[in-house]
């Protein structure tokens, strides 16, 4: 049987998603209190790994297992036995062909800036601080030149691990809301920083140092040292997932 989970969690405490040598990851902890409610070992695959900082309002993981509990008892049982920083959201049954990161259509993440004058109290981990003014129209602009299929080589990391660079951006927006600003960005797929680099380039858009046509010169390049810096991961969250209907996977952290 494949059961597929909505997971929320904060990224702050642990060292990524992905099991590695260094712990807590997000995946140790899934993995330790599902199998403890499961009573056999589990393995978990997720709609998207993230780095370490980088936090979750819906990640999608699932799991096989021949351990039968309802959805609620599937529920406050892992969630018993998680981490706080990490709560399961919703649990259901799932066709035995679905899979978190190979079925999905898209993905989505927010990157969140305070831009003012003086750093952040409240909500600091989760927030990156610019302190000089920025034009979010201008980085708006720009990351709508970005839109489509390209090949992002410019904006991935040298440790990317994916065998080719092409992915499509289906939105790119930067608004602006009282001194934050958020952008806004889905792709069918991401390379390893890709969201953090785009960010670091449109700031210097928003800083008035590069034009809203240097964005697409960057693209064009295929050089990752021609982008801006990687954007801290703090201000980073992975929002949501889209599948097949079929599937009848949410979308958000409501579930029935």
């Amino acid at each position: 049987m494949r059961i597929a989970c909505g997971i929320e969690y904060d990224g702050n405490p642990f060292f990524g998603f992905q099991m590695q040598k260094q712990e807590p990851t997000i995946q140790s902890c899934l993995e330790q209190a599902i199998s403890q409610v499961a009573n056999h070992p589990v393995k978990i695959f997720c709609a998207g790994r993230t780095d370490t900082g980088v936090s979750a309002r819906q990640q999608v993981i699932h799991f096989d297992t021949d351990a039968e509990r309802t959805p609620r008892q599937w529920t406050l049982g892992i969630n018993t036995a998680l981490h706080e920083g990490i709560v399961v959201l919703w649990v259901q049954v799932v066709a035995d062909d679905f899979h978190a990161r190979f079925s999905a259509l898209s993905r989505s993440y927010e990157y969140r800036i305070l831009n003012r004058s003086v750093r952040p109290a409240i909500n600091r981990q989760y927030l990156t601080w610019i302190l000089r003014p920025l034009d979010h129209d201008a980085m708006h602009e720009a990351a709508q030149t970005l839109l489509g299929t390209h090949d992002f080589n410019a904006f991935r990391s040298s440790q990317c691990q994916a065998p080719h660079a092409k992915r499509t951006l289906l939105q790119a927006d930067v608004v602006r809301d009282g001194e934050e600003i958020i952008c806004h960005f889905s792709a069918n797929a991401f390379l390893h920083h890709m969201i953090r680099n785009i960010v670091g380039t449109l700031l210097k858009v928003g800083h008035g140092n590069k034009p809203v046509c240097w964005v697409t010169e960057v693209l064009r390049s295929l050089d990752r040292k021609q982008a801006g810096m990687t954007a801290p991961p703090q201000g980073l969250t992975f929002t949501g997932v889209t599948y097949p209907d079929q599937y009848q996977i949410p979308n958000d952290a409501t579930k029935q």
